[in-house]
């Protein structure tokens, strides 16, 4: 039997349920045969072997092939818009108890950005966040809340200084803004989706999708609003589609279900 990639996607699909074929294949090949080959395994038969009985290697398998590349109030002025416009905009439709899913969230740069944005607006015993991702290892890093400087210089100086305590070189956020954000495993591709959110917040994640997958997933977070719910994107993706979806356009990063 020859052991080439499809092979590999359908045994990485039965064990971990990620399905590869909704990735760009030359890009995600790629990153996969670069970690087998630091690992000096020879071919994908034996390195599913592995996936099946290391438990570090299959971890690092996870964590590898999903992207985790993310930074507190990444493009500032993307936040500005959501804090002087969305925000309010929300709360004079919905009141004050916002039901926010912050999807692909990663390390949890951009849920607990999601708490202290609303936090200039609401108290905070009024807000909780949905945050989900497909890794349980960057879940569990979330949960930590323990980010390197990079991570956190674009947090306004206000929000910095009342929420962050530096660690070493490190920035702890306090628990006070861990406290709004309940984590939880999901798979975009997969799982159902959960309904009737005001907001969801998915940055910068389906650039690595298909064209196919993309679209699929728009259209659920679209079935995923209520009324009048908003969806903010990442700056290097766009929904070229959205008005066949529903969709209207706030601006170039949020769009709007009417």
């Amino acid at each position: 039997m020859a052991y080439d990639y499809e092979y590999l996607k359908k045994e990485v699909l039965a064990l971990t349920a990620i399905d590869l074929n909704c990735y760009k294949e030359k890009q995600m090949k790629r990153r996969i045969d670069t970690l087998i080959s630091k690992h000096k395994i020879e071919g994908y038969d034996k390195y599913v072997q592995g996936l099946r009985s290391d438990k570090a290697l299959f971890d690092e398998f996870v964590n590898y092939i999903t992207i985790n590349v993310s930074e507190f109030y990444r493009n500032p002025e993307q936040w500005k818009f959501m804090d002087e416009k969305v925000i309010p905009e929300l709360i004079s439709k919905f009141g004050k108890s916002l039901k926010i899913w912050s999807a692909a969230c990663s390390t949890g740069d951009e849920p607990y950005s999601l708490v202290m944005a609303l936090s200039k607006h609401l108290p905070l015993n009024s807000i909780k966040i949905y945050a989900t991702d497909l890794d349980k290892q960057v879940i569990a890093k979330a949960k930590v809340g323990l980010y390197a400087e990079k991570s956190v210089e674009s947090v306004p100086a206000d929000l910095k200084s009342k929420y962050f305590t530096k660690v070493g070189p490190s920035y702890k956020i306090a628990d006070e803004i861990k406290a709004r954000v309940e984590f939880k495993e999901h798979n975009l591709l997969k799982d159902t989706y959960p309904t009737d959110y005001h907001m969801i917040v998915c940055r910068n994640v389906l650039i690595y999708f298909t064209e196919e997958a993309k679209d699929e997933v728009f259209r659920k977070y679209f079935n995923s609003l209520a009324k009048g719910g908003v969806l903010f994107i990442g700056s290097t993706e766009q929904i070229i589609n959205y008005k066949e979806i529903g969709y209207e356009r706030k601006n170039s990063f949020f769009y709007q279900k009417p």
